[in-house]
């Protein structure tokens, strides 16, 4: 074996420069290592899920249709229906529900399983998504909730605006046909709010064919009143 004046083996210089790059190497590269997951695959806690996509699709699709549409309940892809909502009642429905609905609460704080950052980033990802404000911008539209641009609703006008604006779709008494179903049915009634019908009424339920309050009769959009009536004459039939 070769020594340098030093009595040090010659093999040792050669060896030590290797384990350094080595050494190097792992200390560089260990987050590159073949099947070591990346950020986006890594496992996070339930609360800590930041991703719209995912979020929706565990707590939302399942009601609202995978794209928000075509679900049994109303759906989220609907520009209408985001303008006439805004977001902080977008929110409180997330996050509070419909008391005596089938749309129950997601927040926490109310048995369910979302963080209030987590039920904002649905909100703005339904909003990103689905929401085109700008077609709307001209438009009047009527109030979200009663009571804000009109009288509360009659009962007996709201026979008379039904059979105006609605037996072409739903049959003179309610009972529903094969073109638009029953919305008398008790079972239905039992399941929506008034709150519900009247988004029903206003914006329609465009992923089945329903007009909105300015298409139920062509030319001749249903007035404030009318809306408040109608609704209150359907409610009037639920048990």
């Amino acid at each position: 074996m070769m020594y340098l004046k030093t009595n040090t083996p010659l093999l040792h210089y050669s060896i030590t420069p290797l384990v350094a790059l080595i050494i190097f190497v792992l200390a560089t590269s260990c987050d590159r290592l073949p099947g070591k997951p990346d950020e986006a695959a890594r496992w996070k806690r339930p609360t800590e899920v930041r991703d719209f996509n995912q979020l929706y699709a565990q707590s939302c699709s399942g009601c609202h249709g995978a794209d928000g549409r075509l679900g049994p309940a109303r759906p989220l892809n609907d520009p209408l229906y985001l303008a006439l909502m805004n977001d902080d009642t977008l929110r409180q429905v997330i996050a509070q529900g419909v008391p005596k609905t089938a749309m129950p609460g997601f927040v926490q704080q109310q048995g369910g399983n979302l963080t209030d950052e987590q039920i904002k980033v649905v909100v703005q990802g339904i909003r990103s998504r689905w929401a085109r404000s700008e077609e709307f911008q001209r438009a009047s539209l009527p109030a979200y909730e009663a009571g804000k641009d009109s009288k509360s609703g009659d009962v007996p006008r709201g026979l008379i605006v039904y059979q105006t604006y609605c037996t072409q779709c739903h049959d003179a008494d309610g009972r529903g046909v094969p073109k638009g179903g029953s919305i008398l049915d008790p079972n239905y009634l039992a399941l929506v709010s008034d709150q519900s019908l009247r988004t029903t009424v206003i914006v329609g339920r465009s992923d089945l064919g329903k007009p909105d309050w300015r298409d139920n009769v062509p030319g001749r959009s249903m007035s404030l009143q009318e809306i408040s009536d109608v609704v209150a004459w359907i409610a009037s039939h639920r048990r």
